[in-house]
């Protein structure tokens, strides 16, 4: 039995690696320890502990250089970053069906934590830095957000998320709703079509009612003359 937990994520960490396009941010034991915790606070706090695992790897990680390390630490970061915002997720849903949540004021001091860590792991010179810089700047700006939003009260926070659900509803209104074009075509649809002019040979100006025309015979011909 391994004596740290962060040990034996590394390792779940590296047996899933040959699976690394399904792209999962959490182990199937985090995944079965979620759907037992079906209360927001309840998987708020879940979500914070798998952070702080991730990050407590990264230490491991940053803490000796090895051969093939970078490709751990960028997984690992962009898993911790997906966790942020599951975590983000979890609040503004449950606000937004009216759900209890209690724990922002301890999320918001977890993440000030953890992000603390990861500037430092940021200050690291490494030759291999290049590899995970994007993933890790992504992270701290990630959890910067996170941790700003969790600092909210939980009613301004509602507002934010009940407006924020308001301005989605219009977007979607307005893009199923007809445009001024399509309106116009559906009226020249519904407009009877002009009738179509009967081909014919007559010339300009005559009927099928005139009769032949007749010739006087009684005047001279002029050519004769």
């Amino acid at each position: 039995m391994l004596r740290f937990p962060f040990l034996a994520l590394f390792f779940a960490l590296l047996g899933a690696a040959p699976a690394a396009a399904q792209r999962d941010f959490l182990t199937a034991d985090e995944v079965d320890q979620l759907r037992e915790a079906q209360a927001p606070d309840d998987r708020l706090n879940m979500y914070v502990l798998f952070a702080r695992q991730r990050v407590d790897l990264l230490g491991q990680l940053f803490a000796k250089e090895k051969t093939g390390r970078s490709l751990i630490i960028h997984d690992t970061l962009d898993q911790y970053t997906k966790i942020i915002e599951a975590i983000d997720t979890v609040v503004d849903d449950a606000l937004a069906r009216k759900r209890p949540v209690t724990t922002l004021p301890h999320i918001a001091k977890e993440e000030r934590e953890l992000l603390g860590k990861l500037e430092k792991f940021s200050q690291i010179q490494a030759p291999d830095a290049e590899r995970y810089r994007f993933s890790l700047d992504q992270a701290i700006d990630t959890t910067k957000d996170s941790a700003d939003a969790s600092e909210v009260s939980v009613d301004e926070r509602t507002r934010e998320v009940e407006a924020n659900e308001k301005r989605i509803e219009k977007e979607r209104e307005a893009m199923s709703a007809p445009s001024k074009d399509d309106k116009q075509q559906a009226e020249a649809d519904k407009k009877p079509a002009a009738p179509k002019k009967k081909a014919t040979l007559l010339k300009k100006g005559e009927t099928l009612d005139e009769g032949p025309v007749q010739v006087d015979s009684d005047k001279p011909d002029k050519k004769k003359e």
